[in-house]
């Protein structure tokens, strides 16, 4: 990527599923020393991506909310990534060096990537990888993704009920991510597939309101948007 003397450089950091424990030491060390971190925020309220590393802000940094709508419509979300795409560029213009929290992984699913896709080619952008959802999920639930040849198939909840099923059907392993609103959906699914057996729930994983539940005591309505359902058809990968 070409060098941009005088300006500052974008950072798209990865921080983790919930722990602030589970920030890598890099993203940690950029964090602390940007002058200028943004986060991705809600309409109203408080940041998640923020309070994640509250803990680790030393203070004194200029702090961007961006304030998505929570809607799957593309706009008016992408006239939000366009007016923060602006306002960061003047800083990284003015040569200094911003830091963009993102829940996860800034490249799976992350809302990072909106940013990276009208900036990278004006400006300097590292991306620093963080512990995903998925993998967190797994680690916490204590059920392996995947093994040997097995085929992971990562699925968002939000999909039609029939898409969902075509895709579930014979499948190996699978993530259904973003399970929140759309809970009593993907259960008849997998009760249709008889897969509810080998599912596992948990929401909020590594926070401190995480929770994991079967199945049949999750309230269908009460999922929060931070949850997750792994499969595997064989019931455990290692088996």
């Amino acid at each position: 990527m070409t060098i941009h003397n005088g300006r500052g450089r974008l950072y798209g950091l990865g921080i983790g599923p919930g722990d602030p424990e589970l920030i890598t030491l890099k993203a940690l060390r950029l964090l602390q020393a940007a002058p200028v971190v943004a986060y991705p925020a809600p309409d109203t309220g408080d940041s998640l991506a923020r309070a994640i590393v509250s803990p680790h802000l030393k203070g004194g940094q200029a702090e961007i909310a961006i304030r998505v709508p929570m809607v799957t419509a593309r706009f008016p979300a992408q006239e939000v990534y366009d007016q923060a795409a602006e306002e960061l560029g003047e800083h990284l213009e003015a040569g200094r060096d911003v830091a963009v929290l993102c829940e996860g992984d800034p490249f799976f699913y992350g809302s990072f990537m909106y940013l990276f896709g009208r900036m990278a080619e004006r400006f300097q952008v590292e991306v620093v990888p963080g512990v995903s959802s998925l993998t967190a999920c797994a680690a916490t639930l204590g059920t392996a993704l995947a093994a040997r040849n097995d085929i992971l198939t990562v699925l968002p909840a939000p999909l039609d009920a029939e898409v969902l099923k075509q895709r579930l059907q014979g499948v190996e392993a699978a993530a259904i991510i973003k399970v929140g609103r759309h809970f009593a959906k993907v259960k008849q699914v997998l009760d249709d597939l008889e897969l509810s057996d080998r599912a596992h729930y948990i929401e909020r994983a590594t926070m401190e309101t995480q929770r994991i539940l079967p199945l049949d005591q999750v309230a269908e309505e009460g999922a929060p948007y931070f949850s997750m359902i792994l499969i595997h058809r064989r019931g455990e990968a290692w088996t």
